[in-house]
């Protein structure tokens, strides 16, 4: 059996949820802070590939970076790199689809955060990035965790927008859900099967991983210490 699927999907999710997640939080956080008019366009914006077909998403994506428009004939005219039809490719793929989960729940966490204790840390003359990554961080972890884990299953599963931008080419592009397809396709029903209980096994552990994250028990308010060292 060639497992080449596995640590290609593995690591296409990985490199992915990397982006994301700091990606996620960036967004998450200056977006928060807008106006609501322009937070709720900038939102369906951020949003708008979740609820999109993947396979629209993947159609986009190659008129991007196809070797015949502005960007992929570009960088393959000045790097001699194709940005399609790569194992790599597959990460832009991935991003795109997967960034909303965690921009949604990184926001979510945001919004919830009692604002108070920023406010008792900037009295104390605490820098606004001391106050980011040691009180409101902290506050926010959980969230940020899950939004992390639930972008890092979507990558993972990831087929429509993977297949178009990336494509099936055994020991190269394949993931586990395009082998999947190919061995349905060529009615290798068993093997299908096999690559279908590995997928499920993956995805029960990352939605374990999300539950434990967010048990009752661990959503307890939580008291940050707010230092009066000075700010970093």
């Amino acid at each position: 059996m060639d497992w080449y699927p596995l640590f290609n999907s593995l690591r296409i999710a990985a490199i992915s949820t990397v982006v994301i997640f700091f990606a996620g939080i960036f967004f998450a956080y200056w977006i928060a802070r807008l106006p609501k008019l322009i937070k709720g366009i900038l939102d369906v914006f951020l949003t708008l590939p979740l609820v999109l077909p993947p396979t629209v998403v993947g159609y986009l994506l190659l008129r991007v970076f196809g070797p015949k428009r502005i960007i992929g004939a570009w960088v393959l005219e000045t790097f001699g790199i194709k940005m399609v039809m790569t194992w790599w490719s597959a990460v832009f793929a991935t991003v795109v689809v997967a960034f909303p989960l965690m921009y949604r729940t990184a926001r979510g966490a945001f919004e919830a955060f009692d604002e108070t204790l920023a406010q008792s840390g900037q009295t104390l003359g605490l820098s606004n990035t001391y106050i980011f990554w040691r009180i409101r961080m902290p506050a926010c972890k959980d969230g940020m965790i899950a939004g992390a884990v639930l972008a890092f299953a979507r990558a993972l599963g990831e087929y429509g927008a993977t297949s178009m931008i990336a494509g099936y080419t055994p020991g190269k592009t394949a993931t586990i859900s395009t082998t999947v397809y190919q061995l349905w396709r060529t009615n290798n029903d068993a093997l299908a099967f096999k690559w279908v209980l590995i997928n499920i096994a993956i995805s029960a552990v990352v939605l374990l991983a999300v539950n434990m994250i967010e048990h009752p028990e661990r959503r307890k308010t939580r008291k940050v210490p707010v230092s009066t060292e000075g700010g970093i």
